[in-house]
This record gives structure tokens, C-alpha cells and sequence, in this order.
């Protein structure tokens, strides 16, 4: 009884240990800091095409239940391609970027049919008080977040190009949107999705922990309209900018949105 005891005591000390080792040495040790408080969206501005930054035009951008939602239920059915997005109130060069996502409900009834379950988080993203009135989306790279239509394959952290391009494969790559190596979720469940952006050097995608994507050298692309007002003397490298989380027509949820800066590493 005796050995089984402190066999018992010794195998909680290791837990305990362990414990105290992770909690020393987790996410939190890291320096991930929470972006949306859960209870309003401070910090985060709305820019919906065809109106005025600020204005969250038919409450799309909302809080419920601690939930960042992105809902349509005062659009009176008609979506109109007022394409949205909310942007944080920092840019950043080097970091972490991590949330949860899920689609819910049904896309109003006009949205485009490749908007079905669609959503994405803005990288290098231009400053929305430089956006055109009717310009859908800003220059940015895209982090393209789908949801699965219960059948077809359909990856998600795929990379799509508004305005921009990136190195692929030691490429220049020009087509908008590429897929990426993720599964296909399906239904309502909660996705965890995670970037680690450095510079204009690289940018990796992570789904549910595992890497399933990557490129170099993010930049303007000189053929784009709403890119070629950012060029500055020539200079098409993107090594910063702002970032945004996309309302395309499907109600989509987002939560946990953490970030992990990683300035003072310089690389």
C-alpha cells in the first residue's frame, strides 16, 4: 500500500512539475497578447464598401456571447457587394496572428457564389483611411479562410492576392488565389487558424497546428490600380501593414484573436 502511495505521490509531483513548466513556458510566457476584449470592438474600425470608415453600416460587425460575429440579418436580404472589413488599430511587421473561425447560417441570398463560406484575415494590409469608398477590398495579402459545403474538398488558409503578389517556390506568383495543403472542415465547428508573418522575408500558415502553407517576399502588385497609389519611388516591398478580418456574405464567427509580436527578434 505503501509503494502504491508514493508511487502515486511521485507520479503527481511529475504532473505538477510538468504544470508549472508549461505554464512557465506556454503562450502566455510567450507573450501572446488578446486583440478583442469580448464584449465590444474597441480597437478594431469598420470600412464596408460604399461607406464612410467608421461606419459599421447595418450593425455587420457585432459582439455576442464574447463572439466577434459577422452577421447580415439587418442587410434586408440584399448583400449588394458591400464587401467589409474591420481592421485593428496597430500594424505590425513581425508576428504571430492566431483565432478561431466558423461559418454559420446562410449566405444572403445575392452574396457571389465563390463568397459561399468565405472569409480570410488581411496581412500587410494598406491603411483603411486610404481606401477608396467603393473599393471592395484593401491591398493586402489574404489568408483565405473557407468553410466546406458538407461534400467537396475545399482547403482552407489558401492564399489569395488583392493587389499584391509574393514569391512562391522561388517564383514571382501572379494568379489572385492558390490553395493550400489544409483539410476541409465542414459544418459549424470551430477552426483554429495561425500565421507567422516576418517582413517582406516570409509568411507560413498554420490550420489546427499543422503548416500548410508558405511564400517569400510579399509586394505590391504594379499592374493593380488600388496598388499602384501605394508605390512609393518604385519600391513594390511589403514588409509591414495593417490587419483586418473580412465580412464577404456568409455570417462568420471569430474569437480568441490573439498576437504575438515579434519586433525585437529583427528576422
Amino acid at each position: 500500500m505503501n509503494r502504491v502511495y508514493r508511487l502515486f505521490a511521485l507520479t503527481l509531483c511529475c504532473a505538477l512539475t510538468f504544470a508549472a513548466h508549461a505554464a512557465e513556458n506556454g503562450p502566455a510566457a510567450e507573450g501572446w497578447v488578446s486583440i478583442f476584449n469580448g464584449k465590444n470592438l474597441d480597437g478594431w474600425t469598420p470600412k464596408i464598401r460604399y461607406h464612410e470608415l467608421g461606419d459599421n453600416w447595418n450593425n455587420t460587425f457585432r459582439v455576442e456571447d464574447g463572439i466577434m460575429k459577422v452577421s447580415y440579418d439587418q442587410y434586408g436580404g440584399k448583400f449588394k457587394e458591400t464587401f467589409g472589413h474591420i481592421f485593428y488599430k496597430t500594424a505590425y511587421s513581425h508576428y504571430k496572428f492566431r483565432m478561431e473561425y466558423r461559418f454559420t447560417g446562410d449566405q444572403i441570398d445575392d452574396g457571389p457564389g465563390w463568397a459561399f463560406r468565405n472569409s480570410g484575415i488581411m496581412l500587410h494590409g494598406q491603411d483603411p483611411a486610404t481606401m477608396g469608398k467603393d473599393q471592395k477590398f484593401p491591398v493586402s495579402i489574404e489568408v483565405q479562410l473557407l468553410g466546406g459545403d458538407g461534400k467537396k474538398k475545399r482547403s482552407t488558409a489558401n492564399l489569395c492576392t488583392p493587389g499584391t503578389n509574393v514569391v512562391l517556390n522561388g517564383e514571382l506568383f501572379k494568379p489572385h488565389c492558390i490553395n493550400s495543403r489544409s483539410e476541409t472542415y465542414h459544418g459549424d465547428q470551430w477552426v483554429k487558424v495561425e500565421v507567422e508573418v516576418r517582413g517582406n522575408d516570409f509568411i507560413q500558415h498554420f490550420v489546427n497546428g499543422e503548416a500548410v502553407f508558405e511564400y517569400e517576399t510579399p509586394q505590391l502588385d504594379p499592374t493593380d490600380d488600388d496598388a499602384k497609389k501605394l508605390i512609393k519611388d518604385g519600391n513594390l516591398m511589403l514588409s509591414g501593414g495593417t490587419i483586418s478580418l473580412q465580412s464577404e456574405s456568409h455570417p462568420v464567427e471569430f474569437r480568441n484573436i490573439e498576437i504575438l509580436d515579434l519586433s525585437e527578434d529583427g528576422k
